[in-house]
This record gives C-alpha cells, sequence and structure tokens, in this order.
C-alpha cells in the first residue's frame, strides 16, 4: 500500500512538471483566455457529429483549465471550489484521458475560428503532455511511439522488407515506365534528397511510393531513402511525449548528415510535414543544417521548372482535394497542392469550405491509434463525408496517410463512392 502511494504521487508530480513546462509563454496566455461564449460549437466535427457538453470545445479545454487554476492562479491557490480549480490527481489524470485523447484531434479549426483567438489544441496538448509524463496515454498510441523508437518506424517494419519492398517496386516501375534506370534508391550516400515516407507506403499503399519514384525519375532527381530511419511520423506529437518526438527528429537529422544529402522531402503526411518542419527544430533546441520540405513544394518546382510534362487528360475524372489539418492549418502549405492539381487533373472541384477552414476527416491526433475511440472517430467523421459527397467528385486527392485511412474508412461508411490517391499519384498518372 504505501508502495502504490509513492508511486501515484511521482506520477502526480512528473504530471505537474510536464504541465509547468507546457504552460510558459504563449499558453499561459490561453489558460487564462476562455469566456465560456459557446461560439466554438460549431466548428467542431466532433461537436456537430454528437452534440454532447463533453465534445465542446470549450468544455474540453477547462477540464485542462481547471488544473492550471488550482496551482497558478491566486484564486485557485486560496479558494479553488469558488472558481472551479481542480487539483491533479490520479483519478483525476484517469478522467481527462478520454477528453484529451478520445474526444479532440487537436486539429485547431476551433482556434481558428475563437472570438478571443484562444488556441483550444495548444490546451489539449498540455493535457496531453501531462498524461504522457504520468504514463496514461491510450496503449495503442503508446505503442506505436515505443515501434518509432525501438525500430526506427511506427509499423515495426524490418529494413530487409523495405529493401525487398524496393526491389519489387523497382522492377514493376522498369516495365511500366519502359526504362531500365529507373528504381528506388535505398542507403545510397551522396544523393541530393533524402526522402521520408509513411510506413503504409512500404506496407499497405505501395503505389504511393511507386509514383513518387516515377516522378522523381522523371524529373531527374537526385535521392535515396534510409532503411535505418526512412518514417516521416512522429507520434510524439500525438502522444504529447516531447523527449521521444526530440529523439525521433534527432535520429532523422543525424541520418541525413550520415548519407551527406542537401535537402530532406517529406512524403504526403499532415503531422510529419508539422512535426520536421516546424517542430523539430523547438524540441531539439536547435535550428536544421539543412532544408526541410513537403514532396508538393517539390512537385511543384518540377511543374513550374518544366522538369516533368504532363497531360491532365490523363485524369479524366473528377476530384477534390482534402485539406490536412497539420499540413494546411498548422503547417501552412496550401496552395500547392492546388496548383499542381489544376495543372495534373482535368476536372477539379473544391469542398466547402476548404483551405484552413476546411474540417478535420476525423482521423488526425493519433485517433487512428487508439481503438477504443474507434466509432466516434467514424461517427465524427459524417462532417467530412457530406462535405465530398457534395462536390460530386470521383477521386479524394488526399496529401497524408492518416487522412487517407480515414476516408477509405468513411467512404466505405457513408458509401461515397469515391477513390482516395495522394497528390504524387496524380502528378504520376498524368505524365507525358
Amino acid at each position: 500500500m504505501p508502495s502504490e502511494r509513492n508511486d501515484s504521487a511521482q506520477m502526480v508530480r512528473n504530471a505537474r512538471e510536464a504541465f509547468a513546462r507546457s504552460i510558459r509563454g504563449l499558453a499561459a496566455y490561453h489558460m487564462n483566455a476562455c469566456v465560456k461564449c459557446g461560439l466554438c460549437a460549431e466548428t467542431c466535427h466532433i461537436y456537430l457529429s454528437e452534440p454532447e457538453p463533453a465534445n465542446h470545445p470549450a468544455v474540453k479545454a477547462n477540464r485542462v483549465i481547471d488544473h492550471y487554476r488550482r496551482y497558478y492562479t491566486l484564486m485557485g491557490r486560496i479558494a479553488p471550489f469558488m472558481v472551479g480549480a481542480k487539483a491533479l490527481t490520479g483519478e483525476a489524470l484517469d478522467e481527462l484521458v478520454e477528453t484529451v485523447f478520445g474526444r479532440c484531434t487537436a486539429c485547431g479549426r476551433c482556434g481558428l475560428h475563437c472570438s478571443i483567438g484562444l488556441d483550444v489544441a495548444s490546451v489539449i496538448r498540455a493535457g496531453r503532455n501531462m498524461l504522457a509524463a504520468a504514463g496514461k496515454v491510450p496503449k495503442g498510441l503508446q505503442r506505436t511511439v515505443e515501434n518509432q523508437l525501438e525500430t526506427g518506424n511506427q509499423m515495426a517494419i524490418p529494413q530487409d522488407e523495405l529493401q525487398s519492398t524496393a526491389e519489387w517496386l523497382s522492377e514493376d516501375l522498369q516495365l511500366e515506365m519502359s526504362d531500365g534506370d529507373v528504381k528506388i534508391h535505398v542507403d545510397e550516400s551522396g544523393r541530393r534528397v533524402l526522402y521520408l515516407v509513411n510506413p503504409r507506403e512500404v506496407k499497405f499503399f505501395p503505389l504511393s511510393l511507386m509514383a513518387a519514384a516515377g516522378v522523381f525519375h522523371a524529373a531527374g532527381e537526385s535521392w535515396t531513402m534510409s532503411s535505418r530511419f526512412y518514417d516521416v511520423t512522429n507520434y510524439g506529437l500525438f502522444s504529447g511525449d516531447d523527449q521521444s518526438a526530440a529523439e525521433l527528429t534527432r535520429r532523422v537529422m543525424d541520418e541525413a548528415a550520415a548519407l551527406g544529402v542537401e535537402e530532406i522531402i517529406l512524403s504526403e503526411c499532415g503531422h510529419g510535414f508539422r512535426s520536421f518542419r516546424w517542430e523539430g527544430p523547438n524540441w531539439m533546441q536547435r535550428s536544421y543544417p539543412l532544408p526541410v520540405r513537403s514532396i508538393l513544394e517539390l512537385l511543384e518546382e518540377y511543374l513550374d521548372r518544366g522538369r516533368i510534362k504532363v497531360d491532365p487528360e490523363q485524369n479524366a475524372e473528377r476530384v477534390t482535394l482534402h485539406d490536412p489539418c497539420n499540413l494546411v492549418r498548422w503547417g501552412g502549405v496550401v496552395e500547392p497542392q492546388r496548383r499542381i492539381l489544376r495543372k495534373v487533373v482535368n476536372d477539379f472541384m473544391e469542398m466547402t469550405p476548404n483551405r484552413k477552414d476546411n474540417f478535420c476527416c476525423g482521423g488526425g491526433g493519433g485517433m487512428l491509434s487508439m481503438s477504443e475511440y474507434g466509432d466516434r472517430r467514424v461517427l465524427s467523421g459524417k462532417v467530412k463525408a457530406d462535405q465530398i459527397r457534395a462536390t460530386g467528385a470521383r477521386i479524394v486527392a488526399a496529401p497524408c496517410h492518416n487522412c487517407a485511412d480515414q476516408l477509405i474508412e468513411l467512404s466505405k461508411k457513408y458509401e461515397l463512392g469515391v477513390e482516395i490517391q495522394s497528390v504524387v499519384e496524380l502528378v504520376y498518372n498524368a505524365l507525358a
């Protein structure tokens, strides 16, 4: 019994220390900002699909803020019952798990439309920081982080499997492009680009990797993958474990240095782009020695400079575009994918709303790794399904593999009858 009490006390101390680190500066302002106007409700895909109080963005944020009030405000310390301040205990942490992991994807749409600019997502992530420090991350999500740390990729794919996949995809490419020189390069030093991919491209969606390799070859690009660290994802962003997130970023940067590349190009992954392009230097507390870009930015460069020739008639069916939250709202890559699609497809139709105002598909925030919240995840995706249906599109371009997984499931659940493709697949289809 004493040992259990000691363990619980240490867990709470760890959570409080992580909370203190996460609320410094701007985040502390947001802890005091909510005026409880309720206007954010209509911006949340989860609340719109399941309009109960626990899903209201302000309610979710305030369940984290209640702990801030208890330790960081005068009234919270003197008379916590008067301001709804709540002490951190093991039980309180358990209650917080569903709020910050199971009822929010931290997509940021509510903050974008908040009347006073409250960044609800940063508040939610402060809650995730606490729970990660306390060892209370949902098992599926935590296992994904551990896979990355232990094996170098989130799906624990062995190096030899990547090598064999690269070999047979190269053979298929050579037949398809009638060119014996095209291949997927692995562990080749001195190349210009290190290309990071979602391991799902190796395991389940090889056409995306094959398409990228074909486009790189057509553009005369010098590129390679690494069999050791090729994972563009970083689930430390989702779990709230900044230490693990920093370690995963550091490994990739070290690998880039070992291979002697000049640039890192990230495949179509929303949170992967945000993690490596924007959050990584903060986690590592130092700037990168080389540029990091999305493949979307590189594809646009190829088209603008005439390095690849395309025929939009090769993509004749109507295409719409999904805007991944972390790529667009958080990452700032908004227009390249649109300019690309207008050049490589014959009929492009925007969703409404779009760009930074677009709704989360429901698969973000690590939701796909947490099976216990699967029903809510699919239910919350009805908002996105309705958006897609309204466009009349047959193909949804989804520049994020987590989004693609969710959209495939939504198409089946809501009978959309659409095909999900990455942008690079559409570019490859259009190569002239």
